[in-house]
């Protein structure tokens, strides 16, 4: 795809770009809704990423595009940035600049054109990859000297404060820190965290991802909504954030919580519980382990948070019933994809169970793919 991106970036700008930089996908394990409470959460980057061709400006000009948008060049003017004021997928990257000169960064203006196979409003990550992308090559242009962690922050930043979807780091420190063969172990909280091996093949398993074609919008203030009643959950209980509540805490905690924040209450911290089983199985040598695992957690999404829907449900039970080891859906929810641990030798009997759920329910085919942990945000040419 770095041709393809470079020849995108000649065709609309002339000439050729000073660079070309990748910012990958991510799934996450296990660790889902957890990271805007301080919790744990377990990503590994995708294969799939998005590419960006840019080249310095000397004057204050920003111009955007994407081969996947409409085939118009979004311009900008650099010192007229302000959150809300860019519409659509540009405001991604848009809101990386803006986040770069609020933290104080010096800037001149750019030209970028975006190239992306990260399937959109699947739950993987396709607007941290067009943040994370822009922040590595920006980095490297303006001679920066921010770190991966950094970027991912400032990539954060520019959703939360640009864009105004109010997330966790997940999705950005996925995209910016992962290591191939590897997922990344990460507190939200003090942003600290280890690699740790995720060698499937190794041991005869392989990770599925079901992309159930139905998008989703966390824009939309169902998203939000989620963050503000854990905010508020936390505020009764009296800790900085629900990651704070122990397992052998929760019965009496949800006793001080009316009814309706009790549920987000249980699925964090049973999540957070889940994301370090999940660390212990993988150290301990028993991936087989994850399976158990990954299913509770998608029971957790359904019946606590309620951000499932009908076909992430079918999703999860046709892999199953097929043999798959557990599933769970990923993301925000609302849509998107399933993550499924299959034993290798039965990945076509699952694949083609799920297209038949599918088809038997009236759904649209979903799109399935094998998950290869790979390498964060860096360099291509």
């Amino acid at each position: 795809m770095t041709t393809a991106t470079a020849t995108a970036f000649t065709a609309r700008y002339g000439g050729s770009p000073d660079g070309v930089w990748a910012a990958p996908g991510r799934i996450n394990l296990i660790g889902e809704h957890t990271d805007y409470n301080e919790g744990y959460v377990l990503p590994a980057a995708l294969p799939h990423t998005t590419t960006v061709a840019a080249r310095r400006r000397a004057d204050g000009v920003v111009r955007l595009f994407s081969a996947q948008g409409d085939g118009e060049v979004t311009e900008l003017a650099l010192d007229a940035l302000a959150p809300g004021s860019v519409p659509g997928w540009a405001a991604y990257p848009a809101g990386v600049f803006w986040a770069l000169i609020e933290a104080g960064h010096a800037l001149g203006g750019a030209d970028l054109a975006f190239c992306s196979d990260v399937p959109t409003g699947a739950g993987l990550s396709s607007s941290a990859t067009l943040e994370c992308a822009t922040a590595i090559a920006l980095d490297d242009l303006f001679g920066l000297g921010l770190d991966a962690p950094g970027r991912a922050l400032i990539a954060q930043r520019a959703e939360n404060a640009f864009v105004g979807v109010p997330c966790g780091a997940l999705d950005q420190m996925a995209s910016s820190c992962c290591v191939a063969g590897h997922a990344h172990f990460l507190d939200t909280r003090t942003l600290t965290g280890r690699q740790v091996p995720l060698d499937l093949p190794a041991v005869g398993l392989t990770l599925l991802v079901i992309d159930t074609k139905v998008k989703h919008d966390l824009g939309d203030g169902a998203y939000a909504g989620l963050r503000a009643g854990c905010e508020r959950a936390a505020a009764l209980l009296g800790v900085p954030a629900l990651r704070d509540i122990t397992i052998a805490e929760l019965g009496t905690a949800e006793a001080q919580l009316p009814a309706e924040l009790r549920p987000l209450l249980r699925h964090v911290v049973t999540e957070d519980q889940r994301v370090l089983d999940t660390v212990a199985a993988l150290d301990a040598g028993e991936p087989r382990a994850l399976g158990p695992i990954l299913t509770a957690g998608h029971a957790s999404l359904r019946d606590d948070y309620r951000v499932s829907c009908p076909e992430t449900d079918l999703a999860v039970s046709a892999a199953n019933a097929a043999g798959a080891l557990g599933a769970r859906m990923m993301g925000g929810g609302f849509g998107g994809s399933v993550l499924a641990l299959v034993d290798t030798a039965l990945l076509d009997t699952v694949e083609r169970a799920v297209h038949a759920a599918f088809a038997e329910a009236g759904f649209g085919a979903p799109q399935t793919f094998t998950a290869t942990p790979s390498q964060g945000a860096h360099r291509v040419s």
